[in-house]
């Protein structure tokens, strides 16, 4: 049996049987280095890239919340706000309710009036 995997060179963890040592050495890290530039390169233009984007879409969203504009939370409390301070908002929920959310709760905005 131990022979039988000896003989996997896989298992061994040497470059293959026939002794060509260090023929193969430069080779192989110029491929990791292409492999591993590759793997970053996907990473930032699949995940970094759209996450950046989607952070400065839900920036420009809140800086330009307004008064009288109809906004949904991440709780899913809709609402219309009544009053935008640095940090805050105040969002009318009915008619005699009003509740104060951090801008960073505000999920979408889903309609947008002009206030009066």
């Amino acid at each position: 049996m131990m022979n039988l995997l000896a003989n996997i060179p896989l298992l061994m963890g040497m470059p293959g049987a026939g002794g060509a040592g260090g023929a193969g050495g430069g080779g192989s890290v110029t491929t990791t280095f292409i492999t591993f530039a590759l793997v970053i390169g996907i990473f930032y233009f699949l995940i970094i890239r759209p996450q950046n984007k989607r952070k400065k879409e839900t920036q420009n969203m809140l800086s330009s919340l307004t008064k009288n504009d109809k906004i949904a939370t991440i709780g899913g409390i809709r609402g219309v706000v009544q009053d935008v301070k640095e940090d805050t908002v105040i969002v009318k929920v009915d008619e005699s309710t009003k509740m104060e959310f951090s801008k960073s709760a505000i999920a979408t905005v889903l309609e947008r009036k002009e206030a009066k």
